[in-house]
């Protein structure tokens, strides 16, 4: 990237000039990733002055510093910054400047800062203020000090700028101690036109007026880098106050403010839940929510200045569907949620990240269930852990607490097994203690650490001290049930000496995941865990889980509870029973093998009496069956024979695991051209779920679950070329055509009906037309999904080269667009070859080691099944360099897919044609898409 030089550089002493011919750092130095403990920052007052013509920026820091060791230089982070000036004061009100040198390391992003000509070291205890004058540029890329733009209904374009620090950006936009145990207050100032307003994390306390504006806002509660914020714009607002007397504020650009009311409102009610829930007050005076229209990720936690992609944010009654109203709750509900997990205290170092993101998206789940009951949050928590599951399953996998040391590394860990998996064992350990000892639990873990930064074994130490920990019978009793169980254990610690650290320490230190093996006999329920590991020759693996094991029976609905802590274990039923069901509502994170004429039983019951079993049980089923043909547990007949219950299915969760289950198989045929037993699969499947389909009506009516499942199945069904689904797309797509967009299609329906429109030439264009027109974050999703679903091979090359550019698509959006052209069968092609093509410039844009980057390396080669592209996978990513990629755990994960789905395909594929065969044929539903 090319960095301004400012004017002002000419004009300094020859000293300062000479000091970019200076060697860089000593070796000693250059071997550390990581800053030294020498000193600390106590106070950063940083003025920052954008110019949003130029694309340019420039600022002053002065950081009261405050000495632990004496020291040589000072060490501090700083990225393709221009530094014109380093002093050092000597004391707050010292007026001796002592000029420093300026050695740089730009492969560790860092400067080290010493006394010129040797002036001797820094003395532990002293008191020093540190002033560096700076430049740069406004990123091109989404992270740093970068630059947004948006367009005006005129087509006028207008220029924000933004910040997104999270994780290690903090250093392009000013040299700072960019670790998150550098915590310190900030004292910011931002210089302004007339034009612009600005915002940070504070309220703003004085405008000064002149040719220029400037902005001060008061000095910040004590907070790691990564969260400092602050934006210039020409942003609106809309505000409200909390009952605890929080002004809260949603901004947009001028022409969408109308639709921040359902954030205001879900933003309102979300921060006042957790102030009650918590009992801790929320730090700051205000909370700001900002909808960035050029945005990486979903949204960042910037204390008090939450920022947002558009579609995160911004809602409209008449446009958006049930799933937006869920996606903008959940996503607000997680980003409050940081304002105590994250912010008020925050992880030790990157390598314990799940102690923010794993309590984030946990509490995601439990403020909205609460707080928006009529949204059915709990119905979605399943496939959170099934996601993680997805990654956890392969060899390449990480502990949830992993170590990290470069910012590629910490990027990386930005993944499911941080977020899901960190939740989902949350989740588990919530259901062990009961929810009122957990909430006691992190309550006590929020108020003895504010404000200060924290490692795993913290947290269970404040878990451990709260209250009684629910533990199992021995092998020798029976089974007892949940408050027997409560009642028999004493406070902190089992009877048997075990502790909530110790076994949560099985979860977070170790990757993966077990399977449990039952095995029932009589009375006796025969138990085993092993690792679940995909793509692996049975082997002896030395993981070993504390696993909560929970359970019902054909005799009984109470939940009975059994802590499996060996490789073996036997547990006693009161009476012989039918079926027994492990791992009630999938509140585990573990997965189940039923042997001996286990899953015979259960398929029998989902066939007979599939209601017998929650909704979330039948979910769990179906996942489990599946994933254990992969490890040759179960053979696929065996899993297929349990799907034929669903076409008695109506709840959301079963019959998407379903199709999520299902859909992947024939997506693997697609790449081999076998498309007799492709079309076979194809049709069994929309035959399995035509007469729910059938009964979905075109509408928005319904409760949140039902309108989500509507839309789900309908798009499904016209993609794959339904008759009386497309004919039904198909009409309501040309009266929308032909009145030119003003007669409305039902919101929830919409994507189905846009997918049946876009495959024509003519349909296409229009649709486009519209993307370009609408204001609408959640319309201008939805089409553009349906545009990459389209079998014209030109128009998904088109969408791809114009994602990239960023001219008529966002380049936010490539990931998403390239994953989905990768899943048409017309595009798996185009997007690989597209992938490789332009590697450099991704990594340029969205940062090596970024989530980005790896949704764009699995989802694209994800489905891929022969032997030829898996060679050809290799080859590729063999030629990379460790600067362009080599060695990202993304890449292992998808050679480790392929792998796998290879086979997987040779393993299963005559099965699956026999089972197809013998209860075929089926009513063929055409081939028309995804």
């Amino acid at each position: 990237m090319h960095q301004m030089v400012p004017r002002r550089a000419l004009l300094l002493p020859l000293p300062l000039l000479l000091l970019f011919a200076q060697p860089r750092f000593a070796a000693d130095t250059a071997a550390r990733a990581r800053l030294p403990e020498t000193v600390r920052p106590l106070l950063y007052e940083l003025l920052v002055q954008p110019n949003l013509t130029s694309l340019s920026f420039r600022g002053t820091v002065r950081v009261q510093l405050e000495v632990l060791q004496d020291t040589e230089e000072i060490v501090l982070h700083s990225k393709e910054l221009l530094i014109s000036r380093a002093e050092l004061q000597l004391g707050p009100r010292g007026l001796l400047l002592l000029p420093l040198q300026v050695l740089e390391l730009p492969a560790l992003e860092q400067v080290a800062l010493a006394p010129a000509g040797g002036g001797g070291p820094l003395a532990r205890g002293g008191g020093y203020v540190l002033h560096v004058d700076f430049a740069g540029k406004l990123s091109d890329s989404f992270h740093g000090f970068y630059r947004s733009t948006y367009r005006t209904r005129d087509g006028e374009e207008r220029v924000v700028a933004a910040t997104h620090f999270e994780p290690t950006h903090a250093r392009a936009a000013f040299p700072c101690f960019d670790e998150p145990a550098f915590k310190a207050n900030f004292s910011i100032r931002v210089r302004r036109e007339p034009r612009h307003m600005s915002l940070s994390n504070m309220p703003k306390s004085v405008e000064l007026p002149g040719g220029l504006l400037e902005d001060r806002f008061d000095v910040s509660v004590k907070m790691s880098t990564y969260l400092v914020a602050f934006i210039v714009s020409d942003f609106l607002s809309v505000s409200s106050t909390t009952q605890h007397g929080v002004k809260i504020s949603v901004y947009a650009a001028p022409e969408k403010i109308d639709q921040t009311e359902f954030a205001l409102k879900a933003a309102v009610k979300l921060l006042d839940f957790y102030d009650d829930y918590f009992g801790i007050p929320y730090s700051l005076p205000k909370q700001d929510l900002a909808a960035i229209p050029d945005f990486q990720s979903g949204a960042m936690e910037n204390w008090g200045l939450t920022t947002y992609r558009e579609s995160g944010l911004l809602f409209d009654p008449q446009k958006s569907s049930a799933s937006d109203k869920l996606s903008i709750t959940m996503v607000i509900a997680h980003e409050l949620a940081h304002q105590w997990f994250g912010n008020l205290v925050t992880m030790q170092w990157w390598n314990d990240l799940w102690l923010n993101e794993g309590f984030a998206k946990f509490m995601e789940f439990v403020s909205v269930n609460i707080t928006n009951p009529e949204l059915e949050v709990e119905d979605y928590f399943l496939s959170k852990c099934f996601e993680a599951m997805e990654v956890d399953a392969l060899s390449s996998s990480h502990p949830v607490s992993s170590p990290v040391e470069d910012p590629a590394e910490i990027r990386e860990i930005f993944d499911d097994v941080s977020y899901d998996k960190g939740a989902c064992i949350l989740n588990m350990l919530r259901d062990f203690l009961t929810p009122e000892v957990f909430k006691r639990g992190i309550i006590r873990y929020l108020r003895r650490y504010s404000y200060q930064n924290t490692v795993n074994a913290q947290l269970w130490e404040s878990f451990a001290s709260v209250g009684a920990l629910m533990v199992p019978t021995p092998p020798s009793r029976t089974h007892e049930s949940v408050a027997q169980h409560r009642a028999s254990c004493s406070p902190g610690r089992s009877p048997d000496g075990l502790d909530v650290h110790e076994m949560m320490d099985t979860w977070t230190l170790q990757e993966g995941f077990p399977v449990v093996t039952v095995e029932v006999r009589g009375r006796e329920v025969r138990l085993s865990q092993e690792r679940y590991l995909k793509n692996k020759e049975p082997s002896f693996s030395p993981f070993l889980w504390h696993i909560p094991l929970t359970y019902i029976t054909s005799r009984s609905n109470t939940v009975h509870r059994f802590l499996l802590k060996t490789r073996t274990d036997v547990l006693h039923l009161p009476e012989e029973v039918e079926w027994v069901k492990f791992n009630v509502d999938m509140r585990g994170y573990y997965i189940v093998h039923y042997e001996a004429g286990g899953w015979d039983a259960l398929v029998s019951l989902l066939q007979h009496n599939h209601t017998a079993l929650s909704s979330n049980d039948r979910t769990s089923l179906i996942n489990n069956v599946f994933q254990l043909v992969s490890v040759d547990k179960v053979p696929l007949d065996r899993a297929l024979d349990l799907s034929l219950y669903l076409s008695k299915e109506t709840e959301i969760m079963p019959v998407t695991q379903g199709l999520s289950e299902l859909v992947p198989l024939y997506k693997l045929m697609e790449k081999r051209d076998m498309e007799d037993v492709e079309n076979q699969l194809k049709a069994y499947i929309v035959n399995l779920f035509r007469e729910l389909i059938e009964r979905q009506s075109w509408s928005d009516e319904g409760s949140v679950s039902q309108r989500m499942l509507r839309s789900y199945l309908l798009l499904f069904a016209c993609v794959r070329g339904h008759a009386p689904c497309t004919r039904a797309a198909g009409e309501l797509f040309r009266k929308w055509k032909e009145s030119d967009g003003t007669v409305s299609v039902p919101s929830d329906v919409s994507l189905a009906v846009y997918s049946v429109g876009a495959r024509s030439e003519e349909g296409w264009d229009f649709l486009l037309d519209k993307y370009r027109r609408s204001l609408y974050s959640s319309v201008k999703s939805r089409i553009k999904t349906a545009l990459c679903t389209s079998p014209l091979g030109h128009k998904l090359q088109w969408i791809l080269e114009q994602s990239l550019e960023g001219e008529v698509l966002k380049t936010q959006d490539l990931p998403y667009v390239l994953v989905s052209v990768s899943r048409n069968p017309k595009g798996y092609r185009r997007a690989w070859d597209f992938l490789r093509a332009n590697w450099e410039r991704l990594l340029n844009k969205f940062d090596l080691g970024s989530p980005a980057i790896a949704h764009m390396v699995t989802g694209v080669t994800g489905q891929f099944s022969t032997r030829e592209m898996l060679e050809e996978v290799q080859h590729f990513f063999s030629s990379l360099r460790k600067e362009t990629g080599a060695g990202l755990r993304c890449l292992q994960q998808a050679l480790e897919s392929i792998e796998e789905n290879i086979r997987w395909m040779d393993k299963n594929l005559p099965l699956l044609k026999a089972w197809l065969d013998k209860r075929g044929p089926f009513e063929g539903p055409g081939d028309h898409g995804l």
